[in-house]
């Protein structure tokens, strides 16, 4: 039976996509530099591999380390971890993916990009499962020992599955994921739902670091509307047990001090990090808590090495680093 494993799991590479066309190039130099300073770190790692529009192949050879495998497919869009599929594993050497339908977050049609899975799934030579339930890898994280956690306001959103129960979704999780237990968190950060945002992706909000240890982002500021957003969730967090009967252990992610851009909410989250073989690679915004929380992450990740790129580039966009690559796990 194939599950996905967790992020820790070791990687046969780290999957991307470049910036092609849209809003993501209405700057385009800082698109450029952000994502690949993401692939440039990780390729140090493990191999990665980023797909790339047609017409962004000149700037993609200028700003990528060599060592960087180029894969030329059409894209709309730059956000792997959503529209590219989520691997799995069956322990007895087979690699799957779930193609999830992507319809753009629920606001923003993406007709190349849910071709982008299939695409990806026969490089790496993969079994394609196709599923008919709207949703992104952003929106799901597991624990590898059946426990996974997301939130109302995307799998059960109007906008993406109209009609579908919470026991159809968990359903269709646990079939496609092999999950038993479904934890779920009632919305996102209040910025998370501005033009660019996600709906509520659980990948700004907690993550496993192990089974049995959540990372839970928390608004220390009574007066942001996400100091009662986060509250809510550690409060469901630490009354929750995992697929495996234990009760989780819970550490706060403090969020970054700067809580506006340009008068505007911004939705900055540690917990948006990602995990490479020996790498944990952190979101830096340049502010007070980006030490302190590199700190913590050498504390609860001993062994590896703890790197930070400047985020805020690409949540200018609409995401983070989680939400750019997506690993591919050893069978």
């Amino acid at each position: 039976m194939f599950s996905m494993p967790p992020e820790w799991h070791p990687h046969t590479r780290t999957w991307m996509s470049w910036p092609a066309s849209g809003y993501a190039l209405a700057d385009p130099e800082a698109s450029y530099r952000a994502w690949s300073s993401v692939a440039n770190a990780v390729v140090r790692h493990e191999p990665v591999t980023m797909v790339v529009d047609p017409s962004e192949r000149g700037s993609a050879a200028r700003w990528l380390d060599p060592r960087v495998e180029v894969m030329e497919q059409p894209l709309d869009d730059c956000w792997m971890r959503d529209n590219g599929p989520t691997f799995l594993i069956d322990g007895r050497g087979g690699l799957a993916g779930v193609d999830w339908t992507f319809n753009g977050w629920g606001w923003n049609a993406h007709a190349k990009d849910d071709l982008v899975a299939r695409a990806v799934l026969e490089r790496a030579g993969a079994r394609r499962l196709r599923s008919e339930l709207v949703n992104e890898g952003g929106g799901i994280h597991v624990d590898g020992e059946g426990t996974v956690i997301v939130t109302e306001t995307v799998q059960l959103g109007e906008a993406r599955n109209p009609g579908w129960t919470r026991q159809e979704v968990e359903g269709e999780l646990r079939a496609r994921l092999g999950v038993e237990k479904v934890i779920w968190l009632p919305r996102g950060l209040t910025a998370d739902y501005g033009p660019y945002g996600t709906g509520g992706h659980v990948d700004l909000l907690a993550s496993f670091a192990r089974p049995g240890l959540v990372l839970c982002h928390v608004q220390p500021d009574p007066s942001h509307p996400d100091h009662e957003v986060t509250r809510e969730n550690l409060a469901i967090l630490r009354a929750s047990t995992d697929a495996r009967g234990r009760a989780l252990e819970v550490v706060e992610l403090l969020a970054p001090e700067t809580q506006e851009v340009g008068g505007q909410l911004v939705d900055y989250s540690y917990v948006n990090h990602y995990l490479a073989n020996g790498l944990a690679l952190l979101c830096s915004f340049g502010d007070p808590r980006d030490a302190p929380t590199a700190e913590l992450f050498a504390r609860l990740f001993p062994g590896r090495s703890i790197e930070s790129v400047d985020a805020r580039d690409i949540f200018a966009l609409g995401g983070g680093i989680h939400c750019i690559t997506q690993q591919q796990p050893a069978p």
